[in-house]
């Protein structure tokens, strides 16, 4: 795409690193942003795992090779960042799943980005429950509609492991939200 060959070509020259910085930040931010927050919920997370991606996407950066668009490069950085975050978050969460959808339902109540209504609440609930890899595959295509193809290469799996886990999560969401027979 123009914009990524306008940010790669302006940081390799010399003095327009941070025109580069600037450009990646401006063009990438809200779309990882919202990623990010629709698998942690909470804006101070997403904010953070947001900063932490740009910065190890920058630092990196000289060894981008461009056998991708640098979006899907960034946004395999963020899931994996993202990913890291909920594994440790659930290793260091010991309360019971009762605190855990009283502690949600307050973050929906609290939180001016979600409308707080009961499917919503249930949704993001259910999702909670959901191994980290399955959560992130699960949002990518049910919210983002990415193709398997896609989701497979941001998360550099095969598209059958991708179908499997989505269908994994998508009967689990069914099942967590009463629609199963």
């Amino acid at each position: 795409m123009t914009e990524d060959k306008e940010i790669l070509d302006a940081f390799r020259q010399e003095g327009k690193e941070d025109y580069a910085f600037n450009l990646l930040v401006r063009r990438y931010s809200r779309d990882l942003y919202w990623q990010i927050r629709r698998m942690v919920l909470d804006h101070d997370d997403a904010d953070d795992l947001l900063q932490n991606t740009l910065i190890k996407a920058w630092k990196y950066l000289p060894d981008f090779r461009e056998d991708c668009r640098l979006y899907t490069w960034l946004y395999r950085i963020a899931v994996n960042e993202t990913i890291n975050f909920l594994k440790s978050k659930r290793l260091r969460t010991m309360f019971s799943l009762t605190g855990k959808e009283r502690a949600l339902a307050e973050k929906f109540t609290a939180d001016p980005y979600f409308s707080g209504d009961e499917i919503t609440r249930r949704l993001y609930a259910g999702m909670e429950k959901l191994p980290p890899r399955q959560k992130v595959i699960f949002t990518m295509r049910y919210f983002d509609q990415m193709k398997f193809d896609d989701i497979a290469k941001v998360l550099k799996r095969t598209v059958g492991s991708v179908k499997a886990s989505y269908h994994h999560a998508f009967v689990k969401m069914k099942r967590y939200l009463g629609e199963e027979d």
